[in-house]
Order: structure tokens, then C-alpha cells, then sequence
């Protein structure tokens, strides 16, 4: 067996003009996306990390390198795992009842209801508010003297709990109001999920008689799973970075930190306690761990799609 002359094989053909074109129409579409992601991502990001090794007061022109010392304080600072505890409080709960929520009423309103697009718009549109004005209306429904949920709760002789003394009741009051906010978001996402979804297989499983819960897991929960991972994600990004409701309705308390996360917790550190390198610091681990858990979250995903 002999090998092949390298000068009788053919020539490889020039690239034609079509595929210059295509080319060149990529680049162009591609490129100012990677600039402004360069400037407003990725630039503020590495400087953030190199930021988290300065000590820095932003009044002040000058910053003084210590290493890593703002990651053993707040690695050793208490006050950082009750702010760590808060956060993943808030954001299991938000992520959990905004999802599970948002499917409940998208199957619902995916029936033939009368007034169903009513109703629809109703649930989407507190999404669409400031968070700031809806942390302010609902410090009146919460307000103990004379809030709606004191009014609902004495009807029925049950005391008004303390929403705005006790860390664990204000906590539960910005998660629930939160959610409300946002659970417009989840139902819309499944709503057109449930909309696209094969009618085949539905007809399939009345065929053979399946059961509506049968139905359910194994006909349209599987259809929904790509859905399903990319609320995980995105639901959970936006429920680390909420600000507004928790510094209109509580500014972080009550006892200082009842209800402070580590994004708010970045805010304050910044620009109140003016120690721009430990909020770096703070905004750097929140960027870790989020980069563990959305790798952990696609390679599972892949791992279920080549299933």
C-alpha cells in the first residue's frame, strides 16, 4: 500500500465570494456585542476582583493594597453568615414559589376560561412596576396598626405578627412581595412553553386512558424541562440582585441585618460604610458562587438532554 503523492491530490477550492460575504456580515454582527460586553461586562468585573484587594474609602484618591485580607474578614465576620443564610433564604423561597407558582397558572389559564386575557395581564403586570413602588404599597398592606393583612387576620381573631421588628416575619414580608412582583415572569415563560407543546402526545395519552397527574409527569413536565432550566437561572440571577424592595420596605433590618443580602450587603459596605474594596469583596464571592452553581446547573442539563 503506497501512500498518496501530496501533488496529484486535488486542490482544496478557493473560498468562493458568497462565503467572504457571510464572513464578514458575522464579524460585523458580532463584534460591537463583544466591545460593549468588553467595556460594560467583563472590564468592570476584572477590576471589581482587583478592587477586592485594596482597601479603598471612594472618597478618597488613593487605595492601599492588603492582599487578602477583606476575604478572612468576611469569612470570619458572623454578621457574613447570617447575610449568607438570608440570601440563600430568600433565594430558594423566590425561586421555588415564583416557579411552582407560575406553572400552577399557566396551566390554569392555558384552558378555555372566559376572561382568561384579563386575568393573564393582571398576573403579568405588577413585573412591569417599580420594585420601589411596589416595596412602597405593600409597607401599607404589612403595616401593623392598620395594614390589610392586620385588617384580614383580625377578622378571623389571629394577631398581627410584627413584620418590621422581628428579622424572620421581614423577611418573609419582602420574599412575599417579591414574588408577587415577579411570578408574572415564570407564568408568561410556561404559558408560551405550554402553548408550544405537542398536542400529539396529549392526544396519545387520552388514547390510552392516562390519568390527569400521569399526564402531567409524563407528558408535559418532560416538554417543559428546557423551560424549566432557564427559569431555574434566571429567576435565581434576578432574585440575588433585588434591591429596591428591600431598601424601601426595611433598609436591610430589622437588628441591623435582618433582611440583608450579599447584594445588598455590597451597596452598603460601598457607599455607606465607604469601604469599596470589602464590597468588591463581597460582590466577587456572590460572582463564584454563581459561576459554580450555573456550570453545575448546565452540566446537568446536558447530561439530561443526551439522555
Amino acid at each position: 500500500m503506497t501512500s498518496a503523492d501530496p501533488a496529484a491530490l486535488p486542490a482544496a477550492p478557493p473560498r468562493s465570494r458568497g462565503a467572504w460575504k457571510h464572513w464578514l456580515l458575522f464579524v460585523g454582527l458580532l463584534l460591537p456585542n463583544l466591545v460593549l460586553l468588553t467595556i460594560f461586562t467583563y472590564r468592570p468585573l476584572v477590576d471589581n476582583i482587583r478592587l477586592s484587594f485594596f482597601d479603598w474609602n471612594i472618597s478618597s484618591p488613593t487605595s492601599t493594597f492588603i492582599g487578602g485580607d477583606n476575604y478572612v474578614e468576611w469569612a470570619t465576620s458572623p454578621d457574613s453568615w447570617t447575610i449568607v443564610r438570608n440570601t440563600v433564604i430568600f433565594t430558594i423561597a423566590v425561586v421555588g414559589g415564583c416557579m411552582v407558582l407560575g406553572l400552577l397558572l399557566a396551566l390554569l389559564l392555558d384552558q378555555r376560561l372566559r376572561g382568561r386575557n384579563l386575568v393573564r395581564s393582571a398576573i403579568f403586570a405588577p413585573f412591569v412596576l417599580s420594585g420601589a413602588a411596589v416595596g412602597i404599597a405593600f409597607q401599607f398592606v404589612f403595616d401593623p396598626n392598620f395594614g390589610m393583612i392586620r385588617d384580614l387576620l383580625g377578622r378571623i381573631g389571629v394577631h398581627t405578627p410584627d413584620f418590621y421588628q422581628r428579622p424572620g416575619w421581614a423577611l418573609f414580608m419582602v420574599t412575599l412581595t417579591y414574588i408577587w412582583k415577579n411570578v408574572g415572569y415564570s407564568f408568561v415563560i410556561y404559558l408560551a412553553a405550554l402553548q408550544g407543546a405537542r398536542q400529539d402526545l396529549y392526544e396519545a395519552a387520552a388514547i390510552d386512558h392516562a390519568s390527569t397527574w400521569t399526564t402531567f409527569w409524563r407528558v408535559t413536565m418532560p416538554q417543559l424541562r428546557a423551560t424549566t432550566f432557564f427559569l431555574s437561572i434566571t429567576v435565581m440571577l434576578n432574585s440575588l440582585q433585588v434591591f429596591d424592595i428591600i431598601n424601601v420596605m426595611t433598609r436591610g433590618g430589622p437588628q441591623n441585618i435582618g433582611t440583608t443580602t450579599m447584594i445588598y450587603q455590597v451597596y452598603v459596605e460601598t457607599f455607606q460604610n465607604q469601604r469599596a474594596g470589602y464590597g468588591a469583596t463581597v460582590a466577587t464571592v456572590m460572582f463564584v458562587v454563581l459561576l459554580l452553581i450555573t456550570v453545575v446547573q448546565v452540566r446537568i442539563m446536558d447530561r439530561e438532554g443526551s439522555r
